[in-house]
């Protein structure tokens, strides 16, 4: 059997904060991410929590904070791998199956899962784990939704990638 980490990507307070950065349903996605911690926790699996490092976005949502010995990568790129330690860390613990959830699904997770399998990775995504925000494309806006459910159809078009909370 593969050794499985999760991967909980920029769950952070400021997309739970009315403005711009709000994304759609933060609550229920951070509780869908919040369940699956608890599982891995529960079953003395590796945990990895990636903080966005900017000045605009501020720290890991509450409800998935890191406890001691989870470890805590913080990125200035969409990609958890870009000018990080994540690969060291995976190759040193021994991870080939990455489990992830997170924020935002069409720019942090999209780029992260790629990568993933880049580096030959078996990756699973928990696509009601992940959310996003509405988008403007050419003078329109796509919902939220419909973006977030493009880049999972996406996602799942490399191969059996998507999985849900049960």
């Amino acid at each position: 059997m593969k050794k499985k980490a999760l991967l909980l990507i920029d769950i952070q307070d400021v997309y739970f904060t009315p403005g711009p950065m709000l994304l759609n349903k933060p609550i229920e996605t951070a509780n869908k991410a919040a369940a699956l911690l608890e599982r891995f926790r529960n079953e003395g699996k590796t945990v990895i929590h990636i903080q966005h490092d900017s000045k605009l976005l501020s720290g890991i949502n509450k409800r998935v904070k890191p406890i001691n010995g989870e470890k805590i990568i913080n990125k200035k790129f969409p990609s958890s791998f870009l000018k990080t330690d994540f690969q060291e860390y995976l190759q040193a613990n021994g991870v080939e199956h990455i489990v992830i959830a997170g924020m935002m699904s069409h720019m942090c997770v999209d780029t992260t899962t790629r990568a993933c399998q880049d580096y030959g990775y078996e990756v699973t995504v928990i696509e009601d784990a992940c959310t996003t925000k509405s988008l403007n494309f050419k003078g329109k806006t796509i919902p939220a939704q419909i973006v977030h459910e493009v880049f999972m159809a996406s996602l799942k078009g490399n191969g059996k990638l998507l999985s849900y909370i049960k």
